[in-house]
C-alpha cells in the first residue's frame, strides 16, 4: 500500500534504496482496495514509528529497521478521519516522541489498534495512562521469553489496575517453538488468562511443526477463542479433532 513507509534513510535487506522523500511521506491510495476490502473506507493503516531497540533472535525488525524506534510520520500523513486506525509499529513506546504521537491519536477520536505490539517490558503508569485516554479497539503486548517472567508479570498486573480493561482488549502474543519447552508454553498461557489477558499463540517456524503435533494443537486450542474460553484446560482439549 501506497504510504506505510519505512521513514527517511530506510533500506531494504536486499540492498535496495530508500524511496523518495515525497513518496515516503505521500498519503496512502486505500481506494485500490475498496472494492476487494470494504472495510478499508473506514481504516487507516501505517506506521508513525520504525525500529525496535530489542534485536530478538527470532524477529527481523532491528535487522531491516535498525535497534533505535524512531518517529517517521505524524498520524496525519496517513490517516484523514477513518473510524479506525491500525498501528503497524515495531514498539513506538521506545521512540522518544511517544507521547506527542499518543496525543496525535487520542485527539484523532478513533479506534485504536496496536496490531504488532507494545513492550509490556518498557510500560510505566504514565504510558499506561496516555493509552487508557485513546479509544482503544485493541492493544498487543508480547511474551516471547520465558526468563522475563518475574519482569513483566508485575508490569501485567500494573497495566491491568490502571486500564480496567477485560481481557478482550488485552491481547498478548506467545511464541512458542523457539526456545520455550512445551511446559512453559502452557504456564505462560495459563498465567496470561489468569491475569485476565488474551494469549494468542505464535509458532516459530511453524512449517516445519509435523500435523498434530501438540504445540499445533495448543495454538488452535488457545487461538480459537470459543473453544479457549469454554475448555478452560489444554490437558482437557490435547487430542480432539
Amino acid at each position: 500500500m501506497t504510504g506505510i513507509r519505512g521513514g527517511t534513510g530506510y533500506s531494504y535487506p536486499d540492498g535496495g534504496a530508500a524511496l523518495p522523500e515525497e513518496i515516503e511521506h505521500i498519503y496512502p491510495d486505500y481506494s485500490i482496495y475498496f472494492e476487494r476490502i470494504p472495510e478499508v473506507r473506514n481504516t487507516a493503516y501505517g506506521f508513525l514509528t520504525r525500529g525496535c531497540p530489542r534485536g530478538c533472535e527470532f524477529c527481523i525488525v532491528g535487522k531491516k529497521e535498525g535497534r533505535c524506534a524512531k518517529k517517521v510520520a505524524d498520524l496525519s500523513e496517513f490517516w484523514d478521519g477513518q473510524k479506525n486506525i491500525v498501528l503497524l509499529d515495531a514498539n513506538m513506546f521506545a521512540c522518544k516522541e511517544w507521547r506527542e504521537l499518543s496525543v496525535q491519536l487520542e485527539e484523532s477520536g478513533a479506534w485504536v489498534d496496536f496490531s504488532q505490539g507494545c513492550d509490556i517490558r518498557i510500560m510505566t503508569e504514565e504510558k499506561a495512562e496516555y493509552i487508557k485516554r485513546m479509544k482503544i479497539k485493541q492493544v498487543h503486548f508480547a511474551w516471547d521469553r520465558y526468563e522475563d517472567k518475574e519482569k513483566i508479570v508485575p508490569k501485567f498486573k500494573e497495566f491491568k489496575e490502571i486500564t480496567q480493561w477485560d481481557y478482550r482488549k488485552l491481547g498478548v502474543y506467545v511464541l512458542c517453538n523457539f526456545n520455550t519447552t512445551f511446559e512453559q508454553d502452557l504456564e505462560r498461557v495459563y498465567t496470561l488468562r489468569e491475569l485476565g489477558y488474551n494469549p494468542y499463540v505464535m509458532l516459530y517456524e511453524k512449517d516445519k511443526i509435523p500435523a498434530g503435533h501438540r504445540l499445533k494443537l495448543l495454538q488452535r486450542w488457545v487461538n480459537n477463542r470459543i473453544i479457549f474460553r469454554s475448555c478452560k484446560r489444554f490437558e482437557d482439549y490435547d487430542g480432539r479433532k
